[in-house]
């Protein structure tokens, strides 16, 4: 029932074209609607922190060595900055995409009772049905977009009550490790933020490691257990994206944008690339100057 709420509400929405087949709707700030009316192929992209909630259609997500497959009324929760492969795989195709602040999520700490939440292992991306709780917290914030004088006063009040909800669901428990600052979830976020902030130098996982307050051996273990992926295959993840985006962008020569990150080898990162993509970055190239 308020599966359909949520949908009834989203197709009132005001929608913009993007992508071909793909729309999109903005309707509250931190919240976006998307669309698509058939199948799509595999694409490549970075998930930052998000809850993705699946309305209609389904969806599968690669990330690392794991692939998850999703349908209506189940969440995807992304804590962690992820490269990832993802298609939808059953259309008509309808999903809502909430931001996740982990700025917020830890200005609950001191509002919320540590030892009630419990904090286990768990992985950088988690996939559960929603419980009523949440829907109908998602409900009332999209119902924000009806009412731009309600969204300016409740917007950041109904924001924080879906944070809390993430936080004490089934699948948060990466987010209740990211309430503090000590914990494997948090070192491993900062590691990839330094990762993220230069990807174009070589990872020297014991400096990297001591960056982020943990030895070699345990921060290799983490950052796998985390993001079922290891710090150097994360960085070409980061690596191959960023290339894609600059050739498509146009301006960029394969051999430069090999260059512009990391790459000593122009020949290895068409491999790479092509590996990754399905189709050598000169194709790409061809796609945009053609």
């Amino acid at each position: 029932m308020q599966l359909d709420g949520l949908v009834e509400q989203a197709t009132r929405c005001h929608w913009t074209a993007e992508n071909g087949h793909q729309q999109v709707a903005t309707p509250v700030e931190g919240l976006l609607l998307f669309r698509q009316d058939s199948p799509s192929p595999l694409e490549a992209t970075l998930y930052e922190p998000v809850l993705c909630l699946i309305l209609q259609g389904r969806k599968q997500v690669t990330f690392g060595e794991l692939t998850l497959s999703l349908g209506p009324g189940e969440c995807l929760l992304v804590s962690h900055d992820l490269p990832v492969c993802s298609r939808i795989t059953k259309a008509p195709y309808l999903a809502l995409v909430f931001k996740v602040d982990v700025a917020i999520i830890r200005r609950l700490y001191d509002e919320v009772a540590e030892s009630a939440l419990g904090i286990e292992n768990a992985r950088a991306a988690e996939t559960h049905r929603a419980d009523p709780e949440l829907l109908d917290a998602l409900r009332r914030y999209l119902a924000l977009a009806d009412s731009p004088a309600d969204a300016k006063v409740l917007g950041p009040l109904l924001s924080k009550e879906v944070h809390y909800r993430l936080l004490a669901a089934p699948f948060g428990g990466m987010l209740r490790s990211l309430l503090r600052h000590e914990s494997h979830a948090s070192a491993i976020a900062r590691a990839i933020g330094h990762i993220r902030g230069d990807i174009r130098s070589p990872i020297a996982i014991p400096d990297l490691a001591r960056r982020v307050g943990m030895s070699a051996s345990s921060f290799h273990k983490h950052f796998k257990t985390i993001t079922s992926t290891t710090p150097l295959q994360y960085q070409k993840e980061l690596r191959l994206l960023e290339a894609r985006q600059l050739l498509r962008m146009g301006g960029a020569t394969v051999t430069t944008a090999a260059f512009d990150v990391g790459y000593e080898s122009p020949s290895q990162f068409s491999r790479e690339y092509a590996r990754k993509f399905g189709m050598p970055p000169s194709q790409d190239l061809a796609d945009v100057t053609g």
